[in-house]
Parts: structure tokens; C-alpha cells; sequence
């Protein structure tokens, strides 16, 4: 029942090496951890993050310095703020939190040479589930591509090996090992969206689709090689349209282009991901601009868009007199 983990771990390469493991304490991020202490001993560092969000995480903490020592894992531990403002999702806020702690951890941790590179426990069943969520939400390619096996952030290498892997092959390891893991009780939270996913829609699915994780990886991968597409497509059209873009130009392109052009330009140069809405209006916008004193400012994300002579700006923050001229 554990031969993909062990296939899976067997290919896993990482960037560079010490390499970290996000070590929550549960069954995926343990057999990540004990795994990888095996393959690389004496390079590997468990990352703990405690959220600070119930009353156990001290519990937590201090089963993962248990395990840790019995591996002979050094552990570092970084304390976030995880709580959620009014109107946001607590799991993206918790996520937030997470891969900043990993970043400050990665930099503070004082190794050498330094810890670039950290594995993360994420797995078949967290695809499908981050898949449906995005789904769920209407999303474009880069939802529909999901979690990458690869990817940087932060300046740190993030590696997810276990992508392939199905939840009960990881514990069935585990459980051969005879290392004990953290049942975490918010997993059983109807409240949260993941976990309605998990006790519904899977085993829904494993009855109707036995092969549903196999054939949605398949279907995530063409996304992902799609979106890489897009993304190369965009990076040609906005290096002749110009960065920040020429309405002219920009104007000469198809609208599914314009769209694909300004999604990249927006979220390479400003961090910022338009919704469907906000991007439609700033679409029609540039249509409409054929007059010397057509005005654009439109609210796009956290800022805004403007029309500032010939080209398309993107602030958020009020410009200076001397940049609005």
C-alpha cells in the first residue's frame, strides 16, 4: 500500500540541500520529514509553525520536538499571529502566515549554506481538493492548475513530492514506521470549506470515479501546461506593448490577449490579481480609449488603474502631482 510514497520519494530531488520540511506534526508532514531524514541524514530541518489558533498548538509543539529528536531532526519553531480579518478566509489567512514564517525561518535559521529549499507534505488528496475549491470559485488556469510540484517563493524553493501520492498510501507508511502523528481536531470543522470537501465530496467521488485523483492529476497537469502557454504568450506581448503598457498597442491585440497581457503585467510588476469583473471594465475601457481626453481610473484589486497620456498605470496609493501630469 506504500509503494507510491516510496516511489515518489525516491524521485524527489530537491534544489539544494540542507533542505527544510514543514512539519505541522501530522501524518503527511512526519512521513515527509522521517523520509527525507533517511535519505539525507544530517541536512534536514524540521520548520514548525504555530499558529497560535487553539488551544492544543503548545501540545503540538512539543509532540514535534519529540518526534524530531527520535529522528535526530533539529526543529525550528516560529510563531505567527494566524487570526483573520473580517470578511477573509481564515484558511488563506493561516496559509499567508505559514509561508512567511517559512521565509523568516529559511533566513534565520544560520545555517551553512543556507536553507533554500523546503518540502511541504501536500498531497494527491489536497490537489483534488484544492482542484473542486477552485472550481468551485469560478477560476481560471492558475486556480484549475492548483498546487505545482515546484515552485519559488519568497526567494525559497518549494518543493511538494507527495502531489501523486494518495493520503492512505502516506499513512499506510507511516503506520509500518511506528511513528506517532497529531490528529489535528479543525480538520473535523464542517465550518471549513477543505474539510466539507474531504468528508463529502471524496468518498462521493471514490465510488463513482475509483480512479478520480489519477485522472484529476492528468486534467491539472494540461491546465498547468496551458497556463505555462499563457503565461509565455504574455510575456511576448508585453514586451511590445511596452511596460507599463501603450494603450495603442495594447489596443491592437485581440481582447483574450489584452486580458492574458494585463493579468501578467498586473501581477509580475504589482503583485495585484484582478477579479473576472474588474478586468472586464478595464477591458472595455480600452476599447473605448480613441480620444486624446478619454480618462481611465478604474478599481483593479487594492489599487487602481489610470490612464496617464499614452500609457496604462497601476497605483495604490494616491500618485504625486508630478507623476499625474
Amino acid at each position: 500500500m506504500s509503494e507510491a510514497f516510496e516511489r515518489a520519494m525516491a524521485a524527489f530531488e530537491p534544489a539544494s540541500l540542507p533542505l527544510a520540511v514543514g512539519f505541522s506534526g501530522g501524518a503527511d508532514s512526519t512521513a515527509l520529514l522521517a523520509a527525507c531524514a533517511a535519505r539525507w541524514p544530517g541536512q534536514v530541518i524540521a520548520f514548525h509553525v504555530h499558529h497560535g489558533l487553539q488551544t492544543a498548538a503548545d501540545d503540538f509543539e512539543r509532540q514535534c520536538a519529540q518526534v524530531c529528536e527520535r529522528l535526530g531532526v533539529p526543529l525550528v519553531t516560529h510563531r505567527v499571529d494566524a487570526r483573520h480579518a473580517s470578511g477573509d478566509s481564515p484558511e488563506d489567512a493561516a496559509r499567508r502566515a505559514r509561508y512567511q514564517a517559512y521565509a523568516a525561518m529559511a533566513q534565520a535559521v544560520g545555517a551553512r549554506p543556507a536553507v533554500s529549499s523546503i518540502a511541504l507534505g501536500h498531497h494527491a488528496d489536497d490537489q483534488v481538493e484544492t482542484l473542486l475549491l477552485a472550481l468551485s470559485r469560478g477560476a481560471g488556469l492558475p486556480g484549475l492548475a492548483a498546487m505545482p510540484a515546484h515552485a519559488v517563493r519568497d526567494g525559497l524553493n518549494i518543493h511538494r513530492p507527495l502531489l501523486a501520492v494518495p493520503a492512505a498510501d502516506i499513512r499506510s507508511w507511516l503506520a509500518q514506521q511506528q511513528l506517532p502523528w497529531i490528529e489535528d481536531p479543525s480538520n473535523a470543522d464542517a465550518r471549513y470549506t477543505r474539510n466539507r470537501i474531504r468528508a463529502v465530496l471524496l468518498p462521493a467521488l471514490a465510488e463513482a470515479f475509483p480512479q478520480f485523483r489519477a485522472t484529476f492529476a492528468r486534467s491539472i497537469g494540461h491546465a498547468a501546461q496551458a497556463q505555462q502557454l499563457l503565461g509565455e504568450l504574455a510575456a511576448q506581448d508585453l514586451a511590445a506593448v511596452g511596460e507599463p503598457p501603450q494603450i495603442r498597442p495594447l489596443q491592437a491585440l485581440s481582447r483574450a490577449r489584452q486580458a492574458n497581457v494585463l493579468r501578467h503585467w498586473l501581477m509580475q510588476s504589482h503583485g495585484c490579481a484582478p477579479s473576472a469583473a474588474q478586468l472586464d471594465q478595464l477591458l472595455d475601457q480600452v476599447r473605448a480609449c480613441t480620444t486624446r481626453g478619454h480618462r481611465i481610473h478604474l478599481k483593479v484589486g487594492a489599487g487602481f488603474a489610470e490612464r496617464r497620456g499614452e500609457w496604462l498605470h497601476w497605483y495604490n496609493a494616491p500618485p504625486s502631482l508630478k507623476t499625474s501630469l
